[in-house]
């Protein structure tokens, strides 16, 4: 990442509204369920403790945040999906802002979706993966815990990620620890590749 200064990160807005998002730069997007890690895979990327913010409720965010990197590109980070103690009016609303943000030009660059590495991905998984897809965006699927793996687990856990999320080949699979830090120089190299 060497024309990124990953320390120069600041968050810059939450949006709840599609008038209000963000296309003036790249977007690098970050999807994942409530409980999958995904503050924490952002807060390791960017080396930093608390940055993306780290809820003990899953699912209670329904904001779209943006974090502003060196002036130069944005993470985006959307709202945990398929928790199930939310009430269904949020989960509507959370359908709906989601539908809009897929479908608005300009506003996905690169879409980074983080499932659990140590179980098949679940139904909704696979709804947001095809959700990336259909954008024709490049995709890179994230499989965070893999600390929480054997080393015998990992061929045969990332095989069953791209088979049940339908992956095409040259989307890869990379297995990452938010907790360890493993996987976060190969990812930043993906992104930077991708975008």
């Amino acid at each position: 990442m060497a024309d990124w200064n990953l320390h120069n990160a600041a968050f810059r807005k939450s949006v709840v509204s599609r008038k209000d998002f963000m296309t003036d730069r790249p977007a690098i997007v970050f999807a994942g369920k409530s409980n999958v890690g995904k503050s924490s895979v952002i807060n390791r990327l960017l080396n930093r403790k608390n940055f993306a913010r780290v809820g003990n409720t899953p699912g209670k965010t329904v904001h779209i945040n943006y974090f502003d990197i060196d002036g130069k590109v944005y993470f985006v980070d959307l709202p945990g999906y398929g928790y199930a103690n939310v009430a269904k009016a949020e989960r509507d609303r959370w359908g709906a802002l989601m539908e809009q943000f897929f479908a608005a030009p300009g506003a996905i660059t690169l879409g980074i979706q983080i499932v659990d590495a140590r179980h098949k991905p679940t139904a909704d998984d696979v709804t947001m993966a095809r959700w990336f897809l259909d954008t024709g965006c490049p995709m890179i699927v994230v499989a965070n815990k893999m600390d929480k793996l054997k080393k015998s687990e990992y061929e045969p856990n990332v095989r069953c990620i791209r088979e049940t999320l339908e992956l095409p080949e040259d989307t890869p699979v990379l297995l990452f620890s938010a907790e360890k830090g493993t996987g976060r120089d190969e990812l930043l190299a993906l992104i930077q590749s991708r975008i």
